[in-house]
């Protein structure tokens, strides 16, 4: 009897506890935050975050900001705030390249004329780069931006939502890594839009999140480069390419941007780390395919990186030629040699013909070959890549006959 009491007691006491906590009352920012953002309020209190009652506004805030007369007080949360709870994550998306986007964004020799709102205030290449870590002078010049946010959108941060590939699409699309149309086209995206989210078809998360892992490194990297290479003809184009990207100078040597291609991890530079890459890739493939077909499929888009660099180092070749007959001549302090890290900020049309040649077109061939979509590998890649040759080679026989070099 004593002891049917005090279970009942027990249970009793729960009760009122669970019950007090419900009527606790919300806390003073969600109070003020319903009336002055109220949609932030309905996100957050939808996200697990928010269902759990252990995490408040002040928990990524702070304390300091109580009114609209001191919200600059506010603390705004970077990945080291995520960290706190979630530090397996952050772990695994600090040692993979989506932790450099900032860094290789910020180490582009033009990026410093760029105007600021493009930048730091987010409406260009910083609008998709904020996924990477930045230093605090960074964040001062542009608060607004998280790396984890970039996935798990503020203020709900699903988990649900960061799984789904169409989480993606914002900045792996368009110009120079069109990921997004290339899937999305493919056989693999057909049947994901045709039967749902089924797990059937790979998405994103599939290949390069395997198991909720945040590193998100793949064997090539972004620019398709590695070193070394054994294969000899292979390794010619892409000396000259490297030259072109400033990473090496016009004798071949090595020049400073090699260490801010390491810090970027925008190429493979090691054997080691390009294997284990792709050992990893054909793992996740042999789940639904055999791993002699994963190698074929994955070995096959590799050649046509190799087809991609045949032609993009003749075209190199062909302007570099300009530079060293006077024709074009170098900025101050720069060498006599075509740089394909300016961009669009190049200042001669064969130039600018080069620049798309290597970063829209080049990327769409061999992209495309790796996000098995056949029609961006033909007709966006290498036969734009084809095209740009005719061009690069009229235009410059055009300027030695105009500026009357002899040949």
């Amino acid at each position: 009897m004593i002891h049917g009491l005090r279970k009942l007691g027990g249970a009793l006491a729960l009760v009122l506890m669970l019950a007090g906590a419900a009527f606790a009352g919300k806390s003073n920012c969600i109070t003020c935050h319903e009336k002055v953002t109220p949609n932030i309020v309905k996100d957050f209190l939808s996200g697990e975050m928010g269902k759990s009652g252990s995490v408040d506004c002040s928990s990524c805030h702070g304390t300091a900001h109580q009114s609209a007369k001191d919200v600059a007080k506010v603390t705004m949360p970077t990945e080291k705030t995520c960290k706190e709870c979630h530090t397996k994550q952050h772990d695994q998306y600090a040692s993979g390249k989506h932790a450099a986007a900032w860094v290789a964004m910020d180490a582009m020799p033009t990026n410093k004329i760029q105007p600021h709102a493009y930048i730091q205030g987010m409406k260009g290449c910083g609008g998709c780069h904020k996924v990477g870590i930045r230093d605090e002078k960074s964040r001062a010049d542009g608060q607004y931006g998280s790396p984890c946010n970039s996935c798990h959108t503020r203020h709900k941060f699903s988990k649900a939502e960061a799984k789904k590939p169409e989480a993606c699409r914002t900045c792996h699309m368009g110009f120079d890594h069109p990921q997004w149309e290339m899937w999305s086209n493919s056989k693999h995206g057909s049947i994901y839009q045709m039967e749902g989210d089924t797990g059937r078809a790979p998405t994103c998360q599939t290949c390069h999140m395997s198991d909720g892992d945040h590193n998100v490194m793949t064997s090539w990297g972004f620019l398709a480069l590695r070193l070394p290479e054994e294969d000899a003809e292979w390794m010619g184009y892409r000396v000259t390419i490297l030259k072109g990207l400033g990473v090496l100078d016009p004798a071949g040597k090595p020049t400073g941007r090699l260490e801010l291609v390491k810090a970027g991890k925008v190429a493979r530079l090691s054997k080691e780390e390009w294997q284990a890459s792709r050992d990893k890739m054909i793992g996740i493939c042999s789940k639904c395919h055999s791993a002699t077909y994963a190698k074929t499929q994955l070995g096959n888009a590799d050649q046509m990186i190799k087809e991609a660099d045949k032609l993009m180092a003749e075209a190199i070749t062909i302007v570099a030629d300009l530079y060293e007959k006077g024709i074009i001549k170098p900025q101050k302090g720069q060498p006599a040699y075509p740089d394909l890290l300016t961009f669009y900020d190049t200042r001669t049309p064969i130039e600018q013909t080069l620049y798309v040649m290597f970063l829209e077109h080049r990327m769409r061939a061999f992209q495309g070959a790796f996000h098995m979509n056949p029609d961006y590998v033909t007709w966006y890649g290498l036969a734009e890549l084809q095209k740009d040759l005719v061009d690069i080679k009229a235009d410059a026989a055009a300027m030695i006959r105009e500026s009357g070099h002899k040949k």
